[in-house]
């Protein structure tokens, strides 16, 4: 029986094999400086002709990365995909023009040139990209020579051939012609590889001339002997190390081991006929296990395309809801800024899909995640141009503020700092690192007038002396001692609530404290008792509808102006962006109530004059 072609061994998994080593290294994780390094070892490595995908894959991790970091600087998508492309097409293809000194060229590249960009990405692209398509002429030269040798050798073994062809016709004695036949199978063997396309006729021509020399040919039996016993040994040895290869951990390489060992396999003469049949079913059934073998192997990793194809789908679903999110405030783009963060880095812990897919699953993915980071820097762009108008707007009411604060007019005065004061809390928020600042200004310039003001108050109004008065009050409830008597409690209680309502006003900026003070101070001596005799005392019903409006229209503003207040002191701490919000919304809210209290003061007022 002759020996047969594997056809199980013929068709190779080309796309499995890609998938195994391009998961060998994970480049995504590399910075851009790393991968350009990583290229130029590539670039210095004596093997480098032989690592056209380890290149391709640095490449194709480069510019995967050089186009997140410029989408996070806010340079657009389409611009990164021109120069990936422009990188792609640069040079010429697998046949472009010889390049000499290859080392010289990527270093003086990676070097800079004498155009320096001011972006700061350019400079390593351009040298990454002078270093590639080095590299990619060089290949090409080397393909190029690869081919030509390939071309000369399918010319030397058609020549084997034709000898061969030759020796057949001879009629000559059996001792001339056998070492003619050694001869010629030893320049068969000495001759490199062909044009693919033309292995397989070609090698089978050469087979059925060899096996027609040992077959038709009278030669010595002794000599044939001898030749088919030392194709026996070398066939065993191949056997034997298709066996062993089933101890092979990494099935990819045994797979492409068993691969060699077949080619070299056709390269050997027949077997004596009484072993042709066993020694190859013990060749093929080796094959046998490393193909099961292999197989399961690339049904496993199917397996594995199917479920990251999923993980991955996940997390696009993901981000396309995040990036379809409307009425996102400042702190809400940078929170999910960071979820988008945490989304790619999930990303990149999944591993491929399948070739067909993992393309397209990507492409989806950064569509997503420059949807998200395009839609943001138009927020932003928006937000910046609002806040500069608002820093504008609150350096001039400084201005005035400044302007006014030695003024001795004082009742108009007060009234044109506290219109101004209303316009500050309608302007809406400025840059961070100058609202502070810009705040304490403006404050000064009102406090500035407002404690002159009170330092030439006249005597029936002397807020300082009140706010002593009401001090000392306050000190004198946190000494009281209870008695066992409630009612003496009580009538004490009485008195000090009585002191305090015939004490004058206090200056502005203090009455929120002192009032705070008083309260903790009965609360904590009296307890509940101090409420209901408070409320006892001064019922919260007014005595008409529009008393009982005006009351709440006061109350609104002292709620605005506490807010703004809060805002001052957030602004001096970190990560408060939360919480200024919060007051901001509470302010716009207190506004539009204030709106209507005023307009249902004004239709009281026309009623009355109605009448």
């Amino acid at each position: 029986m002759s020996e047969e072609k594997n056809p199980e061994v013929a068709e190779v998994a080309v796309e499995l094999i890609e998938n195994e080593e391009n998961t060998s290294v994970n480049y995504s994780e590399r910075s851009l400086a790393e991968l350009a390094d990583m290229f130029m070892e590539l670039a210095r490595n004596p093997e480098r002709m032989k690592m056209n995908k380890e290149a391709e894959a640095i490449k194709s991790a480069f510019y995967k990365n050089l186009a997140k970091e410029k989408a996070a600087a806010g340079i657009s998508g389409e611009e990164v995909a021109r120069e990936d492309v422009s990188v792609q097409d640069s040079g010429e293809e697998e046949h472009g023009e010889t390049v000499s000194a290859q080392e010289t060229v990527a270093e003086d590249a990676v070097a800079g040139s004498e155009t320096v960009s001011e972006n700061p990405f350019a400079e390593i692209e351009r040298g990454f990209k002078a270093l590639y398509n080095a590299y990619r002429k060089e290949r090409a030269e080397y393909n190029r020579q690869q081919e030509k040798e390939r071309e000369h050798n399918l010319e030397l073994k058609g020549a084997v051939i034709e000898d061969l062809k030759a020796l057949l016709e001879k009629q000559e004695d059996v001792n001339k012609t056998f070492p003619e036949f050694r001869e010629i199978q030893d320049r068969w063997r000495a001759i490199g590889p062909v044009p693919v396309q033309s292995f397989r006729d070609l090698n089978d021509t050469y087979q059925l001339y060899v096996e027609q020399f040992y077959d038709k040919v009278k030669i010595n039996r002794e000599l044939r002997d001898l030749d088919f016993k030392k194709n026996l040994e070398v066939k065993t040895g191949f056997c034997e190390q298709a066996e062993k290869l089933a101890e092979e951990p990494n099935i990819v390489e045994a797979f492409k081991t068993l691969q060699r060992l077949h080619e070299q396999w056709k390269e050997y003469g027949p077997v004596a006929k009484e072993f042709r049949e066993s020694i190859w079913d013990r060749f093929k059934a080796a094959t046998a296990v490393i193909n099961k073998k292999y197989q399961a192997h690339f049904e496993e990793l199917k397996g594995k395309y199917v479920e990251n194809l999923a993980a991955k789908e996940k997390l696009c679903e993901k981000v396309e809801e995040i990036a379809s999110r409307e009425n996102i405030s400042a702190s809400g783009w940078n929170t999910l800024s960071k979820e988008i963060e945490d989304i790619q880095k999930q990303w990149r812990t999944i591993g491929f899909a399948s070739k067909k897919e993992n393309q397209k699953i990507y492409d989806r993915f950064r569509a997503a995640c420059d949807k998200f980071y395009g839609r943001k820097r138009e927020f932003y762009a928006g937000y910046k141009e609002n806040i500069n108008a608002n820093l504008e707007k609150k350096i001039a009411l400084c201005e005035e503020a400044e302007a006014l604060k030695g003024s001795t007019d004082w009742k108009r005065t007060a009234n044109q700092l506290i219109n101004l004061q209303k316009q500050w809390k309608e302007i809406g928020a400025v840059p961070r690192k100058k609202s502070e600042q810009l705040w304490k200004r403006f404050r000064a310039a009102c406090d500035e007038f407002f404690n002159e003001r009170d330092k030439n108050v006249k005597p029936e109004n002397d807020f300082y002396g009140n706010l002593k008065a009401k001090q000392r009050l306050v000190e004198e409830i946190n000494a009281y001692e209870l008695s066992q008597d409630d009612d003496a409690n009580a009538e004490a209680m009485d008195s000090f609530m009585q002191r305090w309502q015939e004490i004058g006003f206090v200056p502005f900026k203090e009455k929120d404290e002192i009032a705070r003070s008083y309260k903790e101070a009965l609360q904590a001596k009296f307890g509940d008792a101090a409420s209901k005799a408070r409320k006892a005392r001064f019922p919260k019903s007014p005595k008409s509808e529009k008393e009982r409006l005006v009351q709440k229209y006061l109350k609104k503003e002292q709620d605005i102006t506490t807010y703004e207040n809060n805002i001052g002191f957030f602004a001096m701490s970190k990560n408060s962006e939360p919480l200024i919000r919060q007051m901001q919304e509470r302010i716009e809210l207190a506004k539009k109530e204030l709106k209507e209290l005023e307009e249902q003061i004004r239709a009281l007022d026309s009623a009355s004059e109605a009448e």
